[in-house]
């Protein structure tokens, strides 16, 4: 163990007036237990990741074959699908993905808490990002169509199209709130609820990264917010900011969106790094290597992550001297970027690398987030930008990001606190194959997309020549890959659910501190006062692996 613990006396939620029941349908509803209220997050996402996959296997059933493909899909079709596919893949699972399921679940538990500081507030959250939900889903059978401007909202599309487009704005607007309210609330419980001797360099390293993803929460999500309520005020109270016909500038909608936006990213891709070092240190059995340097560089890349939105704008007539400006900072982030993935490979050196279904989706999330992190850099260079801006280039280096990146760490740290939060084991073997085909789908689906963009394939497009096609074709038969490796995994972990083995407390002889309790823990966390005594990774001297 990395803790040692007393048993004070102490007093319940139940004896201080609580209604929480741990039975019943109400009592999931109206529960404030953190751990409840990351599986019902849970499982909201992953319907709504159905409903973006199932969208993305139309758009690739589409792009199969030069010129019209499917029957019932005509431009129009064709860009309401992209829409709700990015606006739901974004909105609804990647961003508060990591934070809202596995943050809300295990940042008490690893802070040796009982709850989050505001419970209330963060069933609130819930019931905010499900209304934003919902609104989402309307804007598909609005009158006059779903929303076609795709998931930027770009203006002039975004208010010269139908309502659909306002509906979907709106739904973005209410899931920002969510988001600003859940990183109070984890800030809060980092800086109030830590136990006994746990120092900010005692926290395990997913915990680090969710206090940088809190921060960029609350400061980076009200400015989409302001941004989409001036979309509202110009389209129906005719105020001038974005309409060239009413004085406004378009192009103030894009710095405005991205100074957002280009943060939302890290916002998807800290916790995942978070998960990454938690999986990495458990299935190499050893201290993580450079611990105080993966942890602060999180902090770093929260921080320039503020200053690097120019390079969505190269291509717009920014000044040539805030381009060089915003070049030089895009490439700066790489630095604790790759401070990180050094650390990571310099902890697998002479390890035990125990090669369990987690550790397998750690492997790949280094291996492909690198290769989003690598093709980035071309389109942080203004001269090479200027030829791949906007073409089949930027969709693969964006989806080696968020799916192979963010995605691939999501499912790796679901099944590592599997066996934790449902107190039983899935099968190790249907893990294994599920993430295989995935792996090689994935890489199928969007490698294809790096050689599109160089040949200069634009994206977004409905058709396109048939010089495309073979790569088009292949993208196509990776995405039926993929999609069968999402189905088994999906079939495993819901199989399990009843007929897997109980779940030992702790199955990956992990040090941190949510190892320390039972599968799945009680309703206040642990029996007893938790003091720390060490770090999170270290080991017992005793112990040896």
């Amino acid at each position: 163990m990395a803790y040692a613990g007393v048993a004070p006396e102490r007093t319940t939620f139940y004896e201080q007036g609580t209604t929480d029941k741990p039975t019943g349908l109400k009592s999931w509803l109206l529960s404030t237990d953190h751990k409840r209220i990351g599986i019902m997050y849970l499982t909201a996402m992953m319907f709504f990741f159905a409903i973006a996959v199932s969208l993305g296997l139309l758009i690739r059933l589409e792009l199969l074959t030069s010129g019209p493909t499917l029957p019932f899909v005509n431009q129009r079709i064709y860009n309401s699908f992209f829409t709700l596919h990015g606006v739901i893949m974004i909105f609804l699972f990647v961003v508060p993905g990591l934070p809202s399921v596995f943050g809300n679940f295990f940042l008490p538990l690893q802070l040796g808490a009982e709850d989050v500081s505001f419970p209330r507030l963060n069933l609130f959250s819930f019931y905010l990002y499900m209304t934003g939900a919902v609104l989402a889903l309307v804007s598909i059978v609005m009158p006059g169509g779903s929303p076609d401007t795709g998931w930027t909202f770009y203006v002039p599309y975004s208010y010269e199209t139908g309502p659909a487009a306002i509906m979907a704005g709106l739904a973005a607007f209410v899931l920002g709130f969510s988001s600003i309210l859940t990183g109070l609330n984890f800030v809060t419980t980092i800086h109030r609820m830590r136990a006994k001797g746990m120092g900010f360099f005692k926290m395990p390293l997913f915990t680090w990264s969710l206090y940088a993803t809190a921060w960029i929460q609350v400061l980076a999500t009200p400015v989409i917010g302001i941004t989409l309520m001036l979309v509202l005020a110009e389209r129906f109270l005719q105020v001038g900011v974005f309409n060239p016909a009413l004085g406004g500038d378009p192009v103030l909608y894009q710095h405005l969106f991205w100074m957002y936006s280009h943060p939302a990213v890290y916002v998807m891709v800290l916790p995942a790094m978070g998960v990454v070092s938690d999986m990495l240190a458990t299935f190499c059995h050893r201290t993580i290597f450079g611990y105080k340097a993966i942890a602060l560089s999180s902090m770093s890349i929260a921080v320039v992550g503020y200053l690097v939105w120019g390079h969505h704008m190269f291509t717009t007539g920014i000044s040539p001297t805030s381009a060089k400006i915003f070049s030089l900072l895009t490439f700066f982030v790489a630095v604790p970027t790759g401070m990180k993935i050094f650390n990571w490979v310099a902890t697998m050196y002479k390890a035990s690398i125990e090669l369990k279904t987690p550790m397998l989706y750690t492997l790949a999330f280094i291996f492909q987030f690198s290769i989003g992190g690598l093709t980035g850099l071309p389109l942080a260079a203004l001269s090479t930008d200027i030829q791949l801006h906007d073409t089949y280039f930027v969709l693969g280096h964006f989806h080696y990001v968020a799916f192979g990146g963010i995605v691939f760490a999501f499912f790796g740290g679901l099944y590592y606190w599997y066996p934790k939060m449902f107190g039983r084991m899935y099968d190790e073997r249907q893990g294994v194959i599920g993430f295989l085909l995935q792996f090689i789908g994935f890489n199928l689906l969007y490698f294809p997309m790096f050689m599109l963009g160089l040949k200069g394939m634009p994206r977004r497009y409905y058709d396109y020549l048939p010089e495309y096609e073979s790569l088009h074709a292949l993208s196509t038969y990776g995405s039926w890959i993929l999609a069968a490796g999402l189905l088994l995994m999906a079939w495993n972990f819901l199989r399990s659910l009843g007929k897997g083995e109980e779940a030992p407390d702790n199955p990956w002889e992990g040090t941190t501190l949510e190892w320390d309790t039972t599968s799945p823990p009680p309703l206040l966390n642990f029996d007893k006062e938790i003091v720390v005594t060490r770090g999170p990774y270290d080991y017992p001297e005793e112990e040896t692996r």
